[in-house]
């Protein structure tokens, strides 16, 4: 296991700073950069004593790995993975439980912009498999804009065992598909829920799509014949809000 990594953006260091102050062993801002949207984050840092750097933009650039890092880049500590055991902590605490289910999302910007709609939406975890599926890295933070310290992502061995499991506890469990039973809008998304997504084009995979107890389509009224996962994913959770807020 890594013993560092950087994170970078100012929404995603301000959201490690926040939640988990604990990680971050090193702050490098950009030389000049010290205006007032950077200046929270300085306070911060002072705070809890973390040094902090100056240096050139080449330097932040080769750090993280990227241009788009804002002028501000954390060296942290990796976070801790969860697996299944944490995710039978959390199904404990949750008397509704709200899950979404990701398979087979490999690219960092999507799984990015799916944990930014659930942490809008309220969603208490979501779960991925430990394979074929991308993890929580520096790219999948700075395009969750600080959601991936606030919802935690369950990454585990075996995706159809945990919906089985989740279905024991209780969990109904709503999937996508194009050979749907019904469309979203007629689906019920009240009580204790899961929704799985697959990947655009792909979709869920067999197995997955068995764990399932309805699925169900977005209606499509357009040539396009698939929509991007993380915009799927933002219209199936706010349906559900809306469902379960009534």
């Amino acid at each position: 296991m890594k013993k560092q990594e950087f994170i970078f953006g100012i929404h995603a260091v301000e959201s490690v700073l926040k939640h988990s102050p604990e990680r971050i062993l090193e702050l490098f801002l950009m030389q000049g950069r010290l205006d007032e949207r950077v200046a929270p984050l300085i306070q911060l840092a002072r705070e809890y004593g973390i040094s902090m750097p100056q240096t050139s933009r080449k330097v932040l650039d080769e750090k993280a790995g990227s241009t788009q890092h804002q002028g501000v880049v954390a060296r942290v500590k990796p976070a801790k993975a969860l697996t299944e055991h944490d995710l039978d902590d959390l199904l404990d605490k949750q008397d509704t439980p709200f899950l979404l289910i990701l398979d087979g999302v490999t690219d960092p910007h999507n799984l990015g912009a799916c944990l930014r709609n659930a942490d809008a939406a309220g969603v208490h975890g979501i779960i991925v498999p430990k394979d074929n599926s991308v993890s929580l890295t520096a790219t999948v933070s700075k395009v969750a804009c600080g959601a991936a310290e606030t919802v935690p992502l369950f990454q585990v061995t075996n995706l159809a065992r945990s919906m089985r499991h989740l279905q024991e506890k209780g969990v109904w469990i709503i999937g996508t598909a194009g050979e749907a039973d019904c469309d979203l809008y007629q689906a019920q998304l009240k009580g204790p829920l899961a929704i799985a997504m697959g990947a655009e084009g792909k979709g869920l995979r067999r197995l997955s799509r068995e764990c399932c107890d309805t699925l169900v389509s977005i209606p499509m009224a357009g040539s396009v014949s698939s929509l991007n996962v993380s915009v799927a994913t933002g219209i199936c959770l706010f349906e559900a809000v809306r469902q379960r807020l009534g």
